[in-house]
């Protein structure tokens, strides 16, 4: 993919100076994790594939960057949260997955799935939603909140002459609807599904029926029923040396024939999964749960977040720093980066401080206390340094293909990592050099 090498160029070369360099904890870490004198005001957030897997198979640096981050009884020495934008399996099935890979103990509680902030939407779990992706869709559903969950195969068992793409699928005479569902009031994309003319053509139905498939379709019916969507990879890396299809690219479908068959532009009531706002604010959330579990009192302050797509993770971690930092600079006036759940970009408002205003996730989730999340980059997933570049630094900035949801603004400065590295182990060791001040 075309990313921006002009940038990377520049952090390649100072990521070349700061690995030669191999710092280390200071032995007084081997003390008892709950030993205050040891106690780290930083947290980590792991992306996974392309940062500790590749599909099935586990990367070589990510085992031994994780037995630098545990004490001789595999207790975490500094609080840890998987964030991936995956979202086809429950949080345990994740963390026992890791615990395989990694050779040290995960819980689910360290776990952070695309579909996680889900849980916030109460408003919803009350209500008949459609779930559509893989997996124990409606397993996670329930898990989740959601108490009254229809899946795509219960659609197409109710109105079995709804899906006509496959021939070989068709039913063979007409039939009457056997299932008597109720009407579909949401519908939440988790990630991309195995047939996806399937699910197009049953997603579109329902928008365009207002939830009741047993109608005929209304453009006229705008805006269309709730749509919350999970994970916006346009691709993802496995095992093969290119980039594969990811959710992204399903919404990028779905999207487009909507607007093709109505004219309008479909629109979300939430997106989630990196590069959001709201999924930083939830990891960052699940760092402090977990020191306060553990009896840490030191406050975090700053995260690191390490990943391999620059326009999900750098992006992601990038615009939630601007976040913090526009919270930080609150001054006479109360100055609020609130969380735009559907398009994941800050919109900074000024009120005076007598003003009470309601900012939906830090009043669910409590206020952040870190000032600081600063991104790393790693070379064995979906970036690549070695990608032929325009020789010209301004025709690399104008050339550079924007891979991030149409609802995110480019703006060069998010996609730009704050360090490139060779891999994850390479991260742990660059950030025990940030943070030798607070580790010896």
């Amino acid at each position: 993919m075309r990313a921006l090498w002009c940038v990377s160029r520049v952090m390649n070369t100072l990521c070349n100076r700061q690995v030669g360099r191999k710092p280390r904890l200071s032995c007084g870490l081997c003390g008892t994790a709950s030993d205050s004198k040891f106690q780290m005001d930083f947290g980590l957030l792991f992306d996974i594939d392309g940062v500790l897997v590749r599909g099935k198979t586990p990367i070589p640096a990510a085992k031994k960057a994780f037995q630098k981050l545990v004490n001789a009884q595999g207790q975490f020495l500094v609080p840890v949260v998987f964030v991936t934008n995956a979202g086809n399996c429950l949080r345990q099935t994740k963390a026992d997955q890791l615990s395989q890979i990694l050779g040290v103990p995960i819980s689910q509680d360290q776990v952070m799935m695309s579909h996680s902030p889900l849980r916030m939407f109460k408003k919803y779990h009350d209500k008949c939603v459609l779930v559509s992706g893989q997996g124990p869709v409606l397993d996670i559903a329930k898990n989740l909140g959601f108490s009254r969950p229809v899946t795509i195969d219960m659609l197409r068992e109710a109105f079995p002459l709804l899906d006509m793409v496959d021939h070989n699928r068709r039913p063979n005479m007409p039939t009457s609807s056997a299932v008597n569902l109720p009407k579909v009031e949401a519908v939440i994309l988790f990630g991309e599904p195995i047939r996806w003319e399937t699910n197009l053509q049953l997603i579109v139905d329902i928008l365009l029926t207002n939830g009741n498939l047993g109608g005929a379709h209304n453009n006229l019916r705008y805006p269309h029923i709730p749509l919350l969507a999970c994970n916006m990879d346009l691709m993802w890396m496995a095992e093969a040396q290119s980039p594969r299809f990811g959710h992204g690219t399903f919404l990028v479908c779905l999207e487009n024939i909507y607007k093709k068959i109505t004219g309008k532009e479909l629109k979300y009531e939430a997106l989630m999964g990196k590069p959001s706002e709201l999924t930083y604010h939830y990891a960052e959330y699940l760092i402090r749960t977990l020191a306060a579990e553990r009896k840490w009192r030191k406050p975090i302050k700053t995260l690191y977040a390490i990943g391999d797509n620059l326009m999900t993770d750098i992006y992601g971690a990038n615009l939630y720093n601007r976040y913090l930092e526009e919270r930080s600079s609150r001054k006479g006036s109360k100055t609020l980066a609130k969380v735009a759940a559907s398009t994941g970009v800050s919109t900074t408002t000024t009120v005076s401080q007598d003003e009470e205003v309601d900012n939906g996730w830090e009043s669910e989730l409590a206020s952040p206390s870190a000032t600081a999340c600063k991104s790393i980059l790693v070379c064995t997933g979906v970036y690549n340094p070695h990608t032929d570049v325009p020789a010209d630094a301004s025709e690399c900035i104008k050339e550079t293909v924007f891979h991030g949801h149409r609802d995110f603004q480019f703006d060069p400065a998010l996609v730009e990592p704050g360090h490139i590295v060779p891999d994850v182990d390479a991260a742990v060791e660059l950030i025990f050099q940030q943070e030798k001040s607070v580790i010896q």
